[in-house]
């Protein structure tokens, strides 16, 4: 996704005899959009598509359908009346969803006990709190609080955490990229983008390769919300090396580089991912709109084409009153939408923001679940009545 990477060994061709130890190695080609896209090829010891057992376990416990339909409302979802526990996998609950997007939201308090595996869509996961690492095929991507953390569809891997955290996971049923604006036609991250390729954390090689990781040999596969579980023949993380594009990465939000103008830019300078049909915005710390008679704070907008999730993590959000660290807000297209009554007078001179946030913006309707609807605060949709 980001740029091409190699680890261990390879041969020198793909799809060429390439033998360890006297004994022949698996290719393992894992590609996206059929073969039209970005791959990486794989070489293991065993080959890697063998099972002895599967069994189905029913849908993710965190599934749900979504409401369509439920009338529009401005909405607050209170992320501490969640349940917390389990692992990271099936702590989390599907709160928001569309054809293009799913947003779940997870406060595990263990590791992963199996590897596990979404064929649904690439995950894009804020780690709100908590610190661990991804181990996988392709090596170890550690992690810490305020790390966004990226794994590509249907990839095989498990969440090691060094204790609680509080996990927003954005299931991106469209492929999850780095916004086209930001790269050269070469490929490159251009001088213009808000980030460089040094801001993303790649995968570790461990010592000995993946193998010394002692991976299980149960894997749990999410397709269309339902579980099924196999049992590999063989060690799945038994790769000697690979090289390619499609990888696991961590991305520090405060790495994004904010822009400032003399006047108030719109949101989409915050655009941090993308995919067909949303945005993930990243709002950090930053200077504000500098000119003499300028309005730092949103101005309030109608924007029918588009439906608003935030994700507050820390600091003072200039434009709402209430929110604390967690919170969660949904604004719906067709209503008008912009700052409490009094952060918009309140904002005139003031010359920095330490808001620290994550936005979703779709283009279809992301709509609520149960799940939301059991964690959502009443009355927050009149909180604009001045």
């Amino acid at each position: 996704m980001i740029h091409r990477l190699t680890r261990g060994l390879i041969p020198s061709k793909p799809h060429s005899v390439f033998e360890m130890d006297g004994k022949l190695t698996y290719e393992h080609c894992f590609t996206r959009g059929g073969f039209e896209s970005i791959y990486t090829i794989l070489w293991h010891r065993e080959p890697p598509h063998w099972v002895e057992t599967e069994e189905d376990l029913g849908f993710h416990p965190g599934w749900a359908e979504a409401e369509a339909s439920a009338p529009l409302r401005r909405s607050h979802y209170l992320s501490a009346q969640q349940a917390d526990g389990s692992s990271p996998f099936l702590a989390r609950r599907l709160l928001f969803a569309n054809a293009d997007l799913g947003v779940w939201l997870g406060r595990p308090t263990e590791s992963e006990p199996t590897l596990v595996a979404n064929a649904d869509g690439d995950e894009l996961t804020f780690v709100h709190e908590g610190s661990g690492r991804i181990e996988c095929q392709l090596g170890v991507v550690p992690f810490t609080a305020q790390d966004y953390v990226y794994v590509p569809q249907g990839l095989p891997h498990r969440w090691v955490l060094d204790g609680t955290a509080i996990l927003l996971m954005i299931e991106g049923r469209t492929p999850v990229r780095v916004p086209k604006q930001y790269r050269a036609p070469e490929g490159q991250l251009s001088m213009y983008a808000p980030f460089t390729h040094h801001d993303f954390i790649e995968p570790e090689w461990p010592d000995g390769g993946p193998e010394t990781l002692d991976a299980p040999r149960r894997l749990v596969v999410q397709s269309g919300g339902r579980l099924t579980a196999v049992e590999m023949a063989h060690d799945p993380f038994d790769v000697v090396g690979w090289d390619g594009q499609s990888w696991p990465f961590a991305f520090p939000i405060k790495a994004f580089q904010p822009r400032t103008a003399s006047i108030h830019l719109p949101p989409t300078i915050h655009t941090n991912f993308a995919g067909p049909g949303y945005v993930v915005c990243s709002f950090v710390p930053r200077v504000v709109d500098f000119a003499d008679d300028a309005i730092p704070c949103p101005y309030p907008h109608s924007s029918p084409d588009c439906d608003e999730i935030l994700f507050y993590v820390e600091g003072n959000f200039t434009s709402r009153k209430g929110i604390g660290p967690a919170s969660i807000t949904l604004h719906p297209r067709g209503l008008p939408h912009g700052p409490h009554p009094g952060t918009y007078e309140a904002s005139i001179g003031t010359e920095r923001t330490d808001e620290l946030a994550v936005m979703i913006d779709t283009f279809k309707p992301l709509l609520p679940t149960e799940h939301a609807r059991a964690i959502e605060e009443a009355g927050y949709n009149r909180s604009w009545v001045g």
